[in-house]
């Protein structure tokens, strides 16, 4: 088996952004990312890669961990609000990266947790709609129909662009 340390080099970021965009917040992202290691960490000699791949059993362990802070909160999420340093404004790149960042999070507010999950899985996780029915515990078909209706719902958001553009 893959030494955890690697298993955390190659999905760190992935983990994040998958994080990130269920709980549109950065700071809670870390936090939860840094958990979600922690207890794939705490449970890795219990991975059996027959099962799921190295990702899925990530994602699944993310879900629950965002799933035990969602419930945990009383409030509402906060969407980020974070300003781009001055030192950077002259950047261009900077700045279509963070304009990219606030139309997909404007994008992603208007989705429910389950619809936010579904973009996740698919696009930043880059999972078979198989894969979704097996974290979701749902039919392949089943898991196709609810991702094609929250892209349906998307596009209302996106003035023509591809959400491909925002991931």
């Amino acid at each position: 088996m893959v030494k955890f340390e690697q298993v955390y080099e190659e999905n760190f970021k992935y983990i994040y952004n998958f994080i990130y965009m269920r709980v549109l917040h950065k700071e809670t992202a870390e936090d939860l990312t840094s958990e979600t290691f922690t207890n794939a960490f705490r449970s890795y000699d219990r991975f059996d890669p027959s099962i799921a791949s190295v990702r899925t059993w990530l994602c699944s362990i993310a879900q629950h961990t965002v799933g035990m802070q969602l419930r945990k909160a009383s409030t509402q999420r906060e969407v980020t609000t974070d300003v781009i340093p001055e030192s950077s404004r002259e950047d261009e790149d900077t700045l279509a990266v963070y304009e990219i960042n606030r139309e997909a999070e404007r994008i992603l507010s208007n989705l429910t947790d389950e619809e936010r999950y579904i973009v996740a899985l698919r696009l930043q996780g880059e999972l078979s709609f198989k894969e979704i029915a097996d974290i979701l515990g749902i039919n392949e078909k089943a898991a196709s129909e609810r991702y094609r209706r929250v892209i349906i719902k998307c596009r209302k958001y996106t003035d023509g662009k591809s959400m491909d553009d925002f991931m």
